[in-house]
């Protein structure tokens, strides 16, 4: 049961002993006098049975989950915190002799927010009082990146991560139903599975390490052939390590003729990486590979206000899987934006986030998508000289393509890409291609003749004024103020551990994000108020030597 409180007035001696100890506040305190008490206990409502023990103020739980971020604590800390910092009283409005609540509680309440979806409420109510305040007005112009994730768990190779599973559900099973399991034991598994594989005890040689990840698949197979017996307990069944293992055995091995097969990708395939299971323990986190850098787990993407004249302050948040692309999210941030009344007119990014559908989709929206688009990748645009798509007219009322030489094209075809993208492809003849003098500036094709593909009109013509905007100086000048975002995340890296994940799951990990977003908003008000402008990047003494 929610026991509704309102925290709008401090405690008198709180305000005293806090003011004589702090007389020039503290980020919370400064928190406090200026964004009042952020969060109300009626907007947790719905968290919340209506019958029961009385509960912790959600508000104040809120308050103090953002304060933890602020100060980087974990919950034990964060609960000593609420017992005994004077400045944490005063910016909870609580008096001197509370005694605070149990670490659990907070715990208790991060999984009150995701199963509610209520996480979001985090960063909003503290963006509205910002707003009440006029610290918003440089929404019109915000800026997006994204940085990976390390997910709560331990990086596994392949036969680490099937030999963990198969001793974590032999695990489960002796405590379900252990004299099931007893009756269908091999007298090998003890030894084989008594401790925690890793690589110092795996074999060295790849032939013996081959032999063992076959072992496991056929251990396993067994295994899942008893469970699924019509005699099998119901209990058995319904273990969740049971239905994890059937998944990480149908993507890790092959069943055939009777014998399993470990899957390689030269042999017998392996799933794409966005559906492969990486670890037992997060069946959300995925392992990813992204130029130098490689990791298993998500990616979270930070959208942040830019405008020089007013804070810079993080409006929205979004956390996905590691392999998920960055253009895939894009509209998702315009639409999150766009239904909170913050949707900017100029949104800066990077190429990952660029394509010629949502140059056009945000068009519409009224958003400026401003980045730099990516360069075409036939040998045409590589080459001086070469005829380019740039050089063909195109009738698209008639779907007629004509060439440098005049000569025009047989049909057009509509046709999809692998991710699904409409594209128009104009097929010229091969007598017209084959005598044609410069055929080799256009054409390179065994079959004689030149196609050529490219977008839809309304997604052509956006994506070829992007590629020629950006060669432009002002492109360039605007453009520069997209790389502030990596200072962003870089502050919330450093700061608040923004890359490794303290929970398991996406959606706590999601919940991690937001509440680090709005501790970072926090400071930087606090910061604002107290005169502290940001500043240009500071250059290394080499660079300023050499300026001189």
């Amino acid at each position: 049961m929610l026991r509704s409180e309102r925290q709008d007035d401090i405690p008198e001696l709180t305000r005293l002993v806090a003011r004589a100890a702090f007389p020039e506040g503290s980020v919370v305190m400064t928190m406090r006098d200026e964004l009042g008490f952020i969060f109300e206990d009626d907007e947790f409502a719905g968290l919340y049975p209506k019958l029961g023990q009385p509960a912790e103020s959600p508000g104040r739980l809120a308050l103090v989950t953002v304060m933890q971020y602020i100060e980087n604590l974990t919950d034990r800390q964060a609960a000593h915190a609420v017992r005994g910092r004077i400045d944490w009283k005063y910016a909870l409005g609580l008096e001197l002799s509370d005694s605070g609540f149990h670490y659990s509680v907070l715990s208790e309440f991060r999984q009150r927010l995701v199963a509610g979806g209520a996480e979001r409420l985090l960063l909003e109510k503290l963006l509205e009082r910002c707003e009440a305040r006029e610290l918003l007005r440089g929404k019109k112009k915000q800026r997006t990146d994204s940085t990976h994730v390390l997910a709560a768990i331990r990086s596994l190779s392949l036969l680490e991560l099937v030999g963990e599973t198969m001793r974590r559900t032999l695990d489960d099973l002796a405590q379900a139903a252990p004299e099931w399991l007893r009756e269908r034991m091999q007298p090998d598994w003890v030894k084989r599975y008594s401790r925690r594989f890793d690589g110092y005890h795996l074999p060295k040689s790849q032939e013996k390490r081959w032999e063992l990840a076959t072992t496991i698949g056929q251990d396993g197979h067994y295994l899942l052939d008893m469970v699924f017996q019509k005699s099998t307990p119901a209990i058995v069944g319904a273990l969740p390590m049971i239905d994890i293992m059937r998944r990480i055995w149908v993507q890790q091995f092959y069943l055939g003729d009777g014998e399993v097969h470990w899957r390689t990708k030269q042999q017998w395939g392996q799933p794409p990486a966005g559906k492969t299971i990486a670890s037992a323990e997060d069946l959300e986190a995925k392992y990813r590979v992204k130029r130098s850098t490689e990791w298993t787990g998500y990616l979270v993407h930070l959208t942040e206000t830019c405008a020089k004249e007013h804070p810079r302050l993080i409006t929205q948040v979004e956390t996905t899987v590691a392999t998920r692309h960055d253009s895939k999210v894009t509209e998702t941030i315009q639409d999150d934006l766009a239904a909170r009344g913050l949707l900017p007119e100029i949104h800066l990014v990077d190429q990952g986030y660029m394509e010629a559908d949502l140059l056009v989709n945000s068009q519409k929206k009224g958003v400026d998508l401003l980045g730099p688009v990516p360069s075409s990748k036939s040998w045409q645009d590589k080459t001086e000289g070469a005829f380019d798509h740039t050089q063909f007219h195109i009738d698209w009322v008639t779907r007629v393509a004509t060439c440098p030489r005049g000569k025009t094209s047989a049909f057009c075809s509509d046709r999809k890409t692998w991710r699904g993208t409409p594209n128009l492809t104009f097929a010229f003849r091969a007598e017209d291609c084959l005598p044609c003098p410069v055929r080799q500036r256009c054409s390179r094709a065994k079959t004689g003749h030149r196609t050529l593909t490219i977008y839809p009109q309304e997604q052509y013509e956006a994506l070829l004024a992007a590629r020629q905007r950006q060669e432009t100086e002002a492109f360039k000048e605007l453009y520069g103020e997209r790389a502030g975002i990596e200072g962003t995340i870089s502050q919330a890296a450093r700061r608040m551990d923004l890359r490794r994940s303290r929970y398991i799951g996406l959606s706590c990990t999601h919940l991690q994000h937001v509440a680090t977003a709005a501790a970072i908003n926090v400071v930087r008000v606090v910061n604002w108020l107290a005169g502290e402008m940001p500043e240009a990047t500071r250059p290394s003494p080499f660079q300023a030597l050499a300026r001189v």
